[in-house]
């Protein structure tokens, strides 16, 4: 099978959004990949592309659609909520055709509103996620003589949106974070970094400063996947 990339799209209320594929457009399973939210996105995206052309050449085709606002996205961050994102995650598994979604660290928030197998690596809550987004700021403002607080800086997003991990972050988006939950379908398999029948061996890639990649996590990363997927339904 060709590990050649497709540049596709999906649409949310008339906005075209990017998706990179792998894979024939063919094949009996499509497994759409919901990043990790924010600055671990940036920082685990090499990875799941080698991932992704791991299981395209074992005769599975892969899709990792961008978020509303990130990447090559036109849509305003400082408008996006977890609620739009997880409409945008399930009109992109409707539109390319997924049979299986596979969730990475906060990825797993944006998947409860897809009717289809769910396979979540190490998923996150949005609180926690938000927590080290405020802890990173104030560290920063901190280094630049300047005092901020967590409680200071939600105060401030009722204002304006907030700079957090280089995001424009309005108050509806951290107060989704703060209180939105995983939704866990009776057809998800939860795997964890580690040893052991549900665990992927590597690091967390996503704590990492700069972004790296770890062939081996993603070739064991695809080879989970590909197990799963032949061994469970739509």
């Amino acid at each position: 099978m060709s590990a050649a990339p497709a540049h596709l799209n999906y649409e949310l209320t008339g906005q075209r959004e990017y998706c990179l594929g792998f894979g024939d457009a063919g094949a009996m399973r499509t497994i759409m990949f919901i990043p990790p939210l924010f600055d671990e996105m940036n920082r685990t995206r090499s990875m799941l592309v080698s991932a992704m052309r791991e299981l395209a050449h074992a005769g599975v085709r892969s899709v990792l659609p961008d978020l509303p606002g990130c990447n090559e996205s036109t849509a305003p961050m400082q408008e996006q909520t977890l609620d739009n994102w997880r409409a945008a995650m399930a009109a992109a598994a409707e539109q390319l055709g997924a049979t299986h979604i596979a969730t990475l660290r906060g990825g797993a928030l944006l998947a409860g509103d897809i009717a289809r197998p769910q396979w979540l690596l190490a998923p996150a809550k949005g609180a926690s996620l938000l927590k080290t987004m405020l802890r990173t700021r104030i560290a920063a403002d901190r280094e630049a003589g300047i005092v901020s607080t967590a409680e200071a800086l939600l105060a401030e997003a009722n204002e304006h949106p907030v700079e957090l991990a280089g995001y424009s972050l309005s108050a509806a988006m951290l107060f989704s974070l703060e209180h939105f939950e995983t939704t866990k379908r009776a057809t998800t398999r939860e795997v964890t970094l580690g040893d052991g029948p549900d665990a992927i061996g590597g690091t967390p890639l996503w704590l990492r400063a700069e972004p790296q990649s770890n062939a081996a996590m993603s070739v064991a990363i695809a080879a989970d996947l590909d197990r799963w997927s032949a061994s469970c339904g739509e």
